[in-house]
């Protein structure tokens, strides 16, 4: 099951909205980190430069086929071999990995999907306690270039309170500003 529509931009345009190392960075991703899920790879934006970063396996999923064999191409091409690619509809299936088995989750620009508490749990399931989720959405702003539209799009206030009720804790961090067009959380399981 597809989210919700989010306007994704193409990958040029895409890929000028960040400097994806220091997004991940700030959205608190570490060289400690073991195994790392990117929720909705896309491109492999985020996949490519986390796998390059940690010591252990970024698990790159993606409902779209396209998207799943681009980031599997990059991750060839840069000759990483930490990256597992998997074309898996996480939202209905879940991620298929197994309790407590990462140390960091990407929840980038999915929030906005019909129930977020269910994909928030899917990612408390599969995290380990200590393990961090880095929430990113599109700024709560009509003029960004692309997102989803305002009606569904998430204030950064509600993404917070939502990984909250699942039981994560955002003493990690305070709400982080990622100019031009983002803002994120780092959310903790206890």
């Amino acid at each position: 099951m597809k989210t919700r529509e989010s306007g994704m931009p193409d990958e040029s345009m895409w890929s000028g909205f960040f400097s994806p190392a220091e997004t991940l960075t700030k959205l608190g991703l570490t060289a400690s980190c073991g195994a790392v899920v990117d929720f909705g790879c896309g491109y492999g934006t985020f996949t490519i430069p986390a796998a390059r970063l940690v010591r252990g396996t970024v698990h790159a999923l993606d409902i779209e086929a396209d998207m799943v064999d681009a980031t599997r191409r990059k991750a060839e091409d840069a000759g990483l071999s930490n990256v597992r690619v998997v074309r898996r509809d996480f939202v209905a299936d879940g991620t298929g990995l197994p309790d407590g088995s990462a140390d960091y989750a990407m929840l980038f620009n999915l929030l906005h999907c019909e129930q977020p508490e269910v994909l928030l749990r899917e990612v408390w399931r599969i995290l380990l306690p200590g393990g961090r989720v880095g929430i990113m959405h599109w700024n709560h702003d009509p003029s960004t270039p692309r997102g989803p539209s305002m009606d569904i799009r998430p204030r950064p206030e509600q993404c917070r309170e939502w990984a909250e009720r699942v039981g994560f804790i955002h003493q990690v961090s305070d709400k982080i500003e990622l100019p031009p067009y983002h803002y994120g959380w780092v959310m903790e399981k206890p």
